[in-house]
């Protein structure tokens, strides 16, 4: 008998694990997506002249310097390039809406912003070395530092698109992009971000009189909460639009923030759990099959004379598997909490020790030390800022503008990790200590010591108790009621339409029950109470959908579902070995080690499986 509702979630689930190379490309796709639209960064290119007279005397430097006229091929060219980025941009648009098949607005895209990259890569030469003021103090201004910044991520960009195109014509993804909601509310809000505080700036240029450019990097450190405070509202006007521009843009922010924290990492731990929790399962296999005792726990029991060796019958020999698996997944989920942990703060680390040395590099005329750029970073990426170190020079306003985009996230996220592992940690310590001193808690000082030895000292599967199971759904749906107090109790609870549904077809059933019963027709009765206990599970378990944190059931509460559904977790028909992984087809000539094997319907077998294998239903959770 095959199993009616085990088989296409398990098979679902199987293909997440083995399918890794496939995530790992859709994961760099989604990457891509969530990265800051290099488009901004060119619009600051061309706002401005790329050159400045510095003034001679005291207090005199760059960012006061006199603007020098760029000439008109150098406008000509910079606004070329623009307009093939928002043609790129504009493609890959339409192709994500589906107006532009896939074949026509990816050549277009790196085609467009490869050639905008070689522009401003040659503009940024030119300018470096050909346009000289003889006898003359000059100075590079800020719009030509967002040149480089905009010329490399046209290049990076468009050199990973090439990759996404060569992966999906190798048949790795589909050749279409299919944004979810959370993928397209990313997007959204990092447009709206960057369109609010490049407007933001034009207003506060307007008002205040000060450089355009210098204007996005007050609205940048503003929107941030950094406040490094070199530039601040001087008129009235300016700091009455202060007060909803900054309220506005936090609140933007947050939003984006929360979204690349639920798209990128809650999508990114699901992935790498699972990949976990299949190397971690195939560790404890492979250990498992070097000792004889062990070995023979992986296996079926089919006779008396093997459960008597083995001093456990199979059910208890699968809850055994059972309880295994759960082991794994809670080691893997603690070690992925501390994975992310690690990543995330070794690139909060790596942008802070860059940073320093851009900012280092950049304030050379302000003879800043490394250890004070490290100081400036620092206080910069946790929005402290003092504002006793500040960027006066064009190249340190540009460099801030891009790192902060990136930092401030970036340690959004590390906190967000901690709040997993570190500080909950030092939380739960903080309870063992308040119950042990001034804050005891309903629990005994005695009792707490024992949990908190019997936590320490527990080991790997270590409950193999034997116990009486009944066939029954122990506790798992709440006590036995009888069913007037069932149906007066859940009658108030009635109010989505599935559990009205469910609820008419309960009474449909049970009056089925009652009518067979007069008739004799116990067959038809059996039926009937057969679909009525399953429609009251159902009903049950769409409840479960609500709870926070979600419900884990137990090897009883499994067990009896899988009773339900024709599975006898006390038969051995429908129980294998756990494969210790799947072999794909073109390394076994065609064959898959399929942990269920293949049935033919017309045969009626069982397919065969194993809580330890890489097909569990527990690996889909």
């Amino acid at each position: 008998m095959n199993d009616p509702g085990l088989d296409e979630p398990i098979q679902a689930t199987s293909k997440d694990v083995e399918q890794e190379r496939k995530d790992e490309l859709d994961f760099k796709k989604e990457d891509e997506q969530a990265f800051l639209n290099p488009s901004a960064f060119s619009v600051c290119a061309l706002v401005e002249n790329w050159r400045v007279i510095v003034p001679h005397g005291p207090g005199g430097n760059e960012a006061h310097g006199y603007d020098i006229k760029d000439p008109g091929w150098l406008v000509a060219i910079n606004t070329i390039s623009l307009v093939f980025a928002l043609g790129a941009n504009l493609a890959l648009l339409l192709n994500m809406a589906r107006r532009l098949s896939f074949s026509i607005a990816q050549p277009i895209t790196i085609i467009g912003w490869f050639i905008s990259s070689i522009l401003l890569i040659a503009l940024v030469v030119t300018a470096t070395y050909s346009l000289k003021l003889p006898g003359q103090d000059r100075a590079l201004t800020q719009a030509f530092y967002y040149a480089i910044i905009a010329s490399g991520l046209y290049f990076i960009i468009a050199a990973l698109m090439c990759v996404t195109v060569y992966g999906a014509y190798k048949g790795h993804y589909p050749k279409e992009f299919k944004l979810t909601m959370s993928q397209r509310t990313l997007m959204l809000q990092t447009i709206s971000f960057m369109v609010y505080m490049l407007l933001g700036a034009l207003v506060f240029y307007r008002v205040e009189g000060w450089q355009y450019l210098d204007a996005v990097y007050f609205t940048n450190y503003t929107l941030l909460t950094v406040g490094i405070g070199d530039y601040a509202p001087q008129t009235h006007t300016g700091r009455a639009l202060l007060f909803p521009y900054a309220i506005g843009g936090i609140v933007i922010l947050g939003l984006v923030v929360g979204s690349i924290r639920s798209l990128v990492l809650e999508r990114g731990k699901k992935k790498l759990g699972r990949r976990i929790v299949e190397k971690k399962r195939e560790a404890l296999i492979r250990k498992m099959q070097k000792k004889h005792d062990e070995r023979q726990k992986l296996h079926p029991i089919t006779s008396k004379e093997q459960a008597d060796e083995l001093g456990m019958t199979e059910r208890e020999r699968r809850k055994f598997e059972f309880e295994l698996m759960r082991q794994i997944q809670d080691n893997a989920n603690s070690r992925q909490k501390w994975n992310a942990l690690f990543v995330s703060g070794s690139a909060w680390l790596v942008l802070w020790l860059v940073g320093a040395v851009v900012f280092w590099k950049a304030e050379h005329a302000q003879e800043w030390s490394y250890f004070g750029a490290l100081y400036f970073a620092y206080t910069s990426l946790l929005t402290i800022g003092f504002g006793d170190y500040k960027n006066f020079s064009n190249s340190g306003k540009p460099a801030f503008v891009f790192w902060s985009l990136l930092a401030v996230p970036t340690l959004t996220i590390v906190i967000s990790n901690m709040g997993d592992t570190v500080v909950k940690g030092i939380r739960d310590l903080t309870d063992y200590l308040g119950e042990f001193t001034v804050l005891p808690g309903e629990n005994s000082t005695k009792a707490r010591t024992k949990e908190l030895i019997s936590n320490v000292t527990s080991k790997f599967g270590k409950d193999q108790a034997k116990e009486n199971i009944m066939d029954e759904p122990p506790g798992m749906l709440g006590e036995k009621e009888s069913s007037d107090n069932t149906e007066s109790q859940n009658h108030g609870a009635l109010t989505s339409a599935t559990d009205r549904f469910a609820n008419d077809m309960e009474k449909e059933e049970l009056s089925a029950v009652k009518s067979a019963e007069r008739r004799g027709d116990e067959i038809s009765k059996d039926r009937h109470a057969y679909h009525y206990q399953l429609i009251r599970e159902f009903r049950n378990v769409m409840k479960h959908l609500d709870e926070n944190p979600p419900r884990r059931y137990t090897y009883e509460e499994w067990a009896w579902y899988l009773k339900l559904m024709g599975e006898n977790e006390d038969s051995h028909s429908s129980h294998r070995k756990a494969p210790l992984k799947v072999r794909n087809p073109d390394e076994s000539g065609g064959q898959v080690d399929m942990q269920q094997g293949s049935t033919d319907d017309k045969e009626e077998k069982e397919r065969q499986w194993s809580w330890l294998g890489n097909r569990s239903p527990l690996m889909g959770e």
